[in-house]
């Protein structure tokens, strides 16, 4: 036989695919502080969104992709009164969450917001829901979104441990795509095989570059990514479900699989199975919307605020201790050209609360932009790394995001050296950042809300039990304005 001639055995699929299909189809998820954590990721998750609606460059994307489109038991997209088919709600709701870059965050070898995958779960289930109560059936609760929200959280969760996407050009997207299809896949009554065919459309599905997350493109498409891969998911889940192949060897192919295209030739590292751990260790962005490799610097510039508000002409320089991962994404100088630059600009989201004490989505806009004393202030900022910060990212029992701050003054004076190492949406500061988390869940609901409805509501997700009875339909109906 001629080595040019392919041999055209069919192989049997990736364990990477099985895996992810077993744990989908057949896992129990059974521990208490995992959906615990999921309910209250469900909260902040959809108060990001509905936060988003307020400005209009977000609310520009919404509704049918044809105007006037009905869709007959269609999903709701949370904060509106769209009614939509639930591939393009999966779309809104993912493109709502991840606006104002305020949802929940993974970091590990690849980062990524494991909530981006609540826009296809929701949209599915809500679906889902009213058209099994239109035929008389049993709709899903609110119990079947939080399981969702579990298992694609360690699915994204778990590949990012120690395989790292952005360093081949690619986006973590991809991994929000991946770990949506499994489970809408499940939610839509998907077999074990099934499910396997749907995993393996996701991985040989055209993949998005990090372009528009860095200088000198960084611009508005991250904001709604995720939504676009959410949403694709969805759409990927369908096709599957209609009878559509799938392709077993997508990731092990040579010359034509994934690693050997896309991953430098490289399997997956994968040492950990799936379980909880990722929900159960997932980071809230509580206070500030900032990229969360920066969410300890804000912190630490909000605490030197009062010292230098007073003498700002007076900073000969400022220097920043950080990790690596904060020096390669988002250390950058120079002109920042949109609220998708500052918003992943470290020096920017320190620069704004030493400025003003705070930091809000309304500081990314031109107005604050143009003030003058923000890129004074950025001009006079070192960025250094602090090697043991580096490898505590990356510990397992410690996840630290750690960054320090310290302050030099021109008649040679300084303040003290700032750290903060763990962020308040860390799991280690749980006790702390929770109610904090309900006071920012209830004042979003606020900004779209009146009051009998923003009590209503809080009191339902309040409470587990209820809410985890609540039909997914009923539900949804109490976020329509």
């Amino acid at each position: 036989m001629s080595a040019n001639v392919d041999v055209n055995h069919r192989p049997d699929p990736d364990q990477v695919l099985v895996d992810i299909a077993d744990y989908v189809c057949n896992h129990p998820i059974t521990s208490k502080a995992a959906l615990d954590t999921a309910r209250y990721c469900l909260m902040d998750t959809l108060g990001c969104g509905l936060l988003a609606l307020r400005f209009p460059e977000c609310t520009k994307h919404l509704g049918p992709i044809v105007p006037g489109t009905l869709v007959p038991h269609g999903a709701r997209v949370p904060g509106t009164q769209l009614c939509l088919d639930p591939v393009k709600a999966a779309w809104d709701i993912g493109a709502i969450i991840r606006w104002l870059d305020y949802n929940d965050t993974w970091l590990a070898a690849e980062w990524g917001h494991p909530s981006d995958n609540l826009g296809g779960i929701l949209a599915t289930a809500d679906w889902l829901s009213r058209t099994r109560v239109a035929e008389g059936k049993v709709p899903l609760t609110m119990a079947d979104v939080l399981v969702a929200m579990v298992k694609a959280h360690e699915i994204q969760g778990v590949l990012a441990l120690e395989n790292s996407f952005n360093r081949v050009g690619l986006d973590h997207v991809v991994l929000v795509k991946v770990a949506s299809t499994a489970v809408v896949t499940h939610m839509l009554g998907g077999t074990r095989d099934q499910v396997i065919d749907a995993v393996s459309q996701a991985w040989v599905d055209g993949q998005s570059l990090r372009t528009y997350r860095h200088a000198p493109n960084a611009g508005s498409r991250k904001s709604w990514a995720a939504g676009d891969a959410t949403s694709r998911a969805v759409r990927l889940a369908l096709i599957t479900m209609s009878g559509e192949m799938g392709y077993p060897g997508v990731l092990s192919a040579p010359k034509w699989g994934f690693y050997d295209v896309l991953f430098k030739g490289n399997q997956f590292a994968l040492h950990q199975g799936y379980g909880s751990y990722v929900m159960e260790n997932v980071l809230f962005k509580i206070s500030y919307p900032a990229e969360f490799h920066a969410q300890t610097a804000v912190e630490c510039a909000m605490k030197l605020h009062g010292q230098v508000k007073g003498r700002l002409d007076e900073i000969d320089r400022i220097e920043l201790t950080t990790h690596e991962s904060a020096i390669r994404i988002i250390s950058k100088v120079g002109a920042l050209n949109n609220p998708a630059d500052r918003d992943h600009c470290l020096q920017y989201m320190v620069a704004v609360p030493l400025i003003f004490g705070r930091l809000i989505a309304e500081d990314y806009e031109d107005d604050v932009a143009a003030d003058p004393r923000i890129d004074a202030l950025r001009d006079k900022m070192v960025v250094q790394e602090d090697k043991r910060y580096s490898r505590e990212y990356l510990e397992a029992d410690k996840r630290s995001i750690a960054n320090a701050i310290q302050i030099f003054f021109k008649d040679g004076t300084h303040t003290a050296k700032v750290e903060v190492e763990y962020p308040v949406g860390h799991r280690r500061r749980r006790e702390e950042g929770i109610p904090l988390l309900v006071e920012k869940f209830q004042h979003n609901l606020a900004t779209r809300f009146p009051a009998k409805r923003v009590s209503d509501i809080l009191a339902l997700c309040q409470d587990g039990p209820r809410l985890a009875a609540t039909p997914v339909h009923a539900f949804m109906d109490l976020l329509v304005i």
